[in-house]
């Protein structure tokens, strides 16, 4: 059986505790241990500031995320976070520690390293001037069921 929500909002920092807490309530029927639900939204968390931060650093007009959230009973999550920004002009190098094209005094450029460390799944799509999209996947030791 698989469960699905989308959601979508305005890319501001705000709304990065908004994206934790529904994840994190979508994905609760899954019984998920407090460490498998603690990964699930700081995965989330990076994801969407991300797309805050570097996605539409610098871009004028409408400004949102897409989050995107599939569980199955077999206890799989998968996780979608997209955004319209500017896109990434290089995913393979983004994806390396401490790379980072914010202020080097501000971020420590990890964004994908902690996804990666807390999810066992993480895709990177990006074509610039179009946006990117970060698809984590988790499976879950515990399941009750949805």
């Amino acid at each position: 059986m698989e469960n699905r929500m989308k959601v979508e909002f305005s890319a501001v920092a705000e709304n990065e505790a908004f994206a934790r807490a529904v994840s994190a309530a979508f994905i609760m029927p899954l019984d998920p241990t407090v460490e498998e639900l603690t990964e699930i939204k700081t995965a989330v968390s990076e994801a969407v500031s991300n797309s805050i931060i570097h996605g539409y650093a610098d871009s004028e007009g409408e400004k949102t995320i897409t989050m995107e959230c599939m569980v199955h009973s077999s206890g799989k999550v998968v996780l979608m976070v997209e955004d319209k920004g500017v896109g990434i002009e290089d995913v393979e190098k983004a994806m390396e520690p401490l790379f980072s094209t914010g202020d080097s005094e501000e971020r420590s450029g990890m964004g994908f390293t902690v996804m990666e460390s807390f999810m066992d799944k993480l895709k990177v799509k990006s074509e610039n001037g179009k946006g990117t999209t970060v698809t984590m996947t988790k499976y879950l030791d515990v399941v009750s069921g949805i």
